[in-house]
């Protein structure tokens, strides 16, 4: 990197740490111009745009990025982001597993939030197609959830216009949230009274235990053998072992080397999450 780009850069971190997205995004943009075969600038001024709410930007930055570096585990990370605001949750999955195994190839500290992300683009997936399915078993359920949606994009309007001048703040992202999780509970209550009519809605919700992480508690997407015969989410079991080079059911030593990928729980998992996203936050 040039010094005139580094020294734009670290402007720009500044910048950022300050809460100042939009001063950081300039200042990255302006060291792309001096260094534009960089791709962690690339990914710099996409975790800004990830802050300033601007996807379509953001995706063309992860973009180039990945151009530049097929390996860089932000550009893809940051890209499942940007795709799951936009509602594309095919193309968030694929992202977010490539984010994934670049990071248990790498051994990174961020592979239980790459973990994580695969798991919400799977309930994103699911929730569309659960949407698509409700939708053509009840126009007017379809039709009350289009206004719910709509009431809740005139709310986010109105915190955003309260706060325009205040900028990105703690405030702003707990109204934000709160919208949100009223608007959800609000569609979760609506489908529920529409479900007492349909009986194939009316099962339990219960998750395999055969399925579940004994380390999170939360259904396991990537599940990998120990020696002693016990499966947990290799996410989790990666950060334990950082912790303690032991079995956390046994307590016998264990290491990264004793851990093997569990092929068949996976497919099951799989399956399963494929008719059940609910799963994910259960």
């Amino acid at each position: 990197m040039s010094a005139r780009a580094n020294t734009l850069k670290e402007e720009g971190n500044r910048h950022f740490q300050d809460g100042d997205y939009k001063s950081a995004e300039v200042l990255y943009g302006k060291a792309i111009q001096q260094d534009s075969q960089n791709p962690k600038l690339f990914t710099n001024r996409a975790m800004t745009r990830i802050k300033l709410q601007s996807w379509d930007p953001c995706i063309d930055d992860c973009l180039h990025s990945i151009d530049l570096d097929r390996n860089n585990m932000k550009a893809y990370y940051y890209l499942a982001q940007a795709q799951l605001a936009l509602h594309h949750p095919n193309e968030a999955l694929e992202s977010a597993l490539t984010a994934y195994k670049l990071c248990v190839k790498t051994e990174s500290s961020s592979t239980q939030n790459a973990s994580q992300l695969v798991l919400q683009a799977k309930k994103e997936k699911w929730e569309a197609k659960e949407r698509d399915r409700i939708r053509k078993r009840s126009e007017l359920l379809a039709e009350l959830e289009h206004g719910l949606q709509r009431m809740k994009e005139f709310e986010l309007g109105n915190v955003e216009f309260r706060h325009k001048d205040k900028g990105d703040s703690t405030e702003l992202r707990e109204e934000r949230q709160g919208v949100e999780d009223i608007s959800r509970q609000k569609i979760e209550e609506l489908r529920s009274v529409f479900a007492l009519a349909d009986p194939q809605n009316l099962a339990p919700r219960q998750v395999p235990p055969h399925l579940i992480d004994n380390i999170s508690f939360n259904i396991m997407h990537d599940p990998v053998l120990t020696i002693t015969g016990h499966s947990y989410d290799r996410s989790t079991i990666l950060e334990h072992l950082k912790r303690s080079p032991t079995d956390p059911l046994t307590r016998e030593p264990l290491t990264i080397a004793d851990l093997r990928p569990n092929l068949a729980l996976k497919q099951a998992c799989e399956v399963f999450l494929e008719g059940n996203g609910w799963a994910v936050d259960w």
